[in-house]
């Protein structure tokens, strides 16, 4: 079984001032260093047991590439350790280092010898590998004339060809067409069905939160926060907005789940509830029932513009539906401190049974990433129950309206 333990890892890169200063320092070492180090991760410590999945995000920059090469040994630390048990698969950047003029076979050849693979064993599985790429002729074509999802396609079906005991994954599924990455989620999944250790960075919080038993947040180099996925991404999307001048506060709430809340303060939500035909507040609704939400907003401080939004969650944090007042082209302008807004949102609740949050955001633009007054997870939570509807799975009704035909056969007319 794989395991990944990270102690207190660090990387840093030397600065030098001139283009002279490197050679300064080599002439002369003895009157010191001419250089300054920029440091890109720095005590990063953390450990993967056997069969757990974790997710990694940060914003561009934050070190998580970086992480990933230390982990699996492209580059080396400049403190602490990272140590794997167990034969591990990385797809870390396109191509896996593919040579542009070899064959897509050839390459995959090469890189299966890499992973520890015979070359007889590669030949069996070649056959595998050629039908989970479905790239066709083109693996006898050299790789200089690949599109980058097709290198990717190819990649990964090497890197997974053999079920590793560890696999690393970077964003460079992103590449791919949607097709794809269904399909190689799907063989990531039946992976950690079977005991796969899978460390995977990625801004897709869908995949984060329905792959990952938890997930690590790192911010200029450092790890920051670590936890369940849903928790982390709720922080992660506090942390970007508006970073000089939000504050971002968590709490743990009586159901045990962790509410995230972030914002200048300059407008927030001093009410919410949601409300049945007859105006009742509810906390379970039937499938499809119509609802309404009413979220009451209090201004605080002068404010040019005012967008409300809402999320509506699973109870697994990955987003039902989102609108926001921008979108519905109804923002409120030139708001005064004191004013009170009064927020209704009329639909039809047709989501699958289970328990669900809503999240409020209130701010100035199309996003809550810029200007951010609030935003509010688990700012609500209900149930939806099928008291009224067939049998069905999953998280929305959609009812169909089914229509059958049958006829003989031409075969059996002419009998």
């Amino acid at each position: 079984m794989g395991s990944i333990v990270v102690t207190e890892l660090g990387k840093a890169y030397r600065q030098y001032p001139t283009r002279w200063s490197r050679l300064r320092e080599w002439l002369t070492p003895w009157r010191g260093p001419n250089h300054s180090l920029k440091w890109v991760l720095q005590g990063i410590s953390f450990r993967v047991s056997p069969g757990e999945a974790v997710g990694i995000i940060g914003i561009n920059g934050a070190g998580k590439s970086t992480l990933l090469k230390l982990i699996t040994g492209i580059i080396q630390p400049t403190t602490g350790s990272a140590q794997m048990g167990g034969r591990a698969a990385a797809l870390l950047e396109l191509g896996m280092g593919f040579h542009p003029d070899f064959t897509g076979r050839q390459n995959a050849i090469m890189a299966g010898q890499l992973l520890g693979l015979q070359a007889r064993e590669i030949g069996l599985l070649m056959p595998s590998i050629e039908a989970f790429a479905e790239i066709g002729e083109y693996i006898d074509q050299p790789v200089r004339v690949y599109s980058s999802g097709m290198q990717v396609r190819l990649a990964f079906a090497v890197a997974t060809a053999v079920r590793p005991d560890i696999l690393i994954v970077d964003e460079a599924l992103s590449v791919g067409d949607a097709y794809f990455q269904h399909k190689s989620f799907d063989r990531i999944r039946r992976f950690r069905e079977q005991g796969t250790t899978l460390l995977i960075v990625s801004h897709d919080r869908m995949a984060i939160q329905s792959i990952c038993d938890r997930a690590i947040l790192l911010d200029r180099g450092h790890l920051v926060k670590g936890g369940a996925p849903e928790e982390v991404m709720d922080f992660y999307n506090a942390l970007i907005a508006e970073r000089g001048n939000a504050t971002v506060t968590q709490r743990k709430t009586e159901s045990g789940r962790v509410q995230t809340i972030s914002g200048s303060g300059e407008a927030t939500v001093a009410g919410i509830t949601l409300l049945d035909d007859m105006g009742n507040p509810v906390e379970a609704i039937d499938v499809g029932a119509p609802v309404t939400l009413c979220v009451r907003v209090r201004i605080n401080a002068p404010i040019p513009r005012l967008v409300l939004g809402y999320m509506i969650k699973d109870r697994l944090g990955q987003a039902m539906f989102g609108i926001n007042t921008h979108l519905l082209e109804m923002p409120i302008e030139n708001m005064r401190a004191g004013e009170m807004v009064d927020y209704r949102f009329a639909f039809q609740a047709n989501l699958g049974p289970g328990s669900y949050s809503v999240t409020v955001a209130l701010h100035r633009d199309a996003t809550h990433v810029s200007h951010n007054y609030e935003w509010k997870d688990l700012a609500y939570l209900f149930e939806v129950i099928n008291l009224t509807k067939r049998t069905f799975s999953g998280c929305s009704w959609l009812e169909p309206e089914c229509t059958i035909s049958r006829r003989d056969s031409p075969e059996a007319v002419h009998e």
